[in-house]
């Protein structure tokens, strides 16, 4: 379970940083952002969820010169630093959980860059969301896959079991997989719509762990779950250690990240 108030903060708090570290979400928001364009379609009501630093809003303006946006964070640090540098007025801002709100409209366009991640109640979100895609509308979102950080979570696992801790801890919440969005959005979508699926891989180099594990930090993306973890005093350090040495390849070590793109058209 995702603790709201703790990702808020996380994300406020790095706001003016966050374009700095965040190449591989950049990379993911220039996808979704071709593939929009490759429908040739101009839409005149669009929702972004989790727009962040206002990076995709960006792009959104300028390709859609007629358009209206709803552009949605849960973070206030983040809306007020979108705030200040679009001031397009075809945009309304609103800092909110999109998971607790409710819409009185339908969107021509809904779109999501990395946010997906961060729901509690996934299905039943992406349930209301498909049902405020207009007719001839198109909805596309990223997120991270089960094998994003992998390096990590094995890292975790093997001082666990080090440290004789019977329930392995892990850094973050569980990625879902491409199987897993699959099914969620079978049994969602109907004969209406189109769906379509990829997944990329991206890989980050690093001098070392703690280098890795800053950059998690300055786009507010390091563990935001509720339930926190008593461990060994030396649990952190001897994660560090192990990933310094189990990935270390010509003096830099990697960090995967498992990129997840879907796409649904609907008639």
């Amino acid at each position: 379970m995702i603790d709201k108030e703790k990702l808020k903060r996380r994300f406020s708090r790095n706001a003016r940083q966050y374009d700095k570290y965040a190449k591989v979400q950049k990379n993911m928001g220039d996808i979704l952002i071709e593939k929009i364009k490759s429908t040739k379609t101009q839409y005149k009501n669009i929702l972004e969820i989790g727009c962040g630093t206002g990076y995709v809003t960006k792009a959104l303006c300028e390709h859609f010169k007629n358009s209206n946006i709803t552009a949605i964070d849960i973070a206030p640090g983040m809306i007020s630093h979108v705030k200040s540098k679009i001031s397009d007025t075809r945009v309304g801002f609103i800092c909110g959980d999109v998971e607790e709100m409710d819409f009185d409209k339908d969107f021509d366009l809904i779109l999501s860059n990395a946010a997906f991640q961060w729901f509690n109640n996934l299905e039943n979100t992406f349930k209301k969301l498909v049902k405020t895609l207009a007719p001839k509308g198109f909805m596309c979102f990223s997120t991270f896959g089960e094998n994003t950080f992998i390096e990590l979570k094995k890292c975790y696992e093997k001082t666990s079991s080090y440290f004789g801790i019977k329930d392995t801890i892990y850094p973050s919440q569980p990625f879902l997989s491409l199987k897993d969005y699959k099914k969620i959005c079978s049994g969602i979508l109907d004969k209406s719509h189109t769906l379509s699926l990829m997944e990329t891989y991206e890989y980050e180099y690093f001098n070392c762990c703690k280098d890795f594990l800053y950059s998690i930090k300055k786009i507010g993306a390091n563990n935001s779950q509720k339930r926190s973890n008593i461990v060994h005093p030396n649990f952190i350090d001897k994660v560090i250690n192990t990933y310094d040495k189990d990935y270390r390849k010509d003096n830099k070590v990697l960090a995967t990240y498992h990129n997840l793109f879907v796409f649904i058209s609907k008639d």
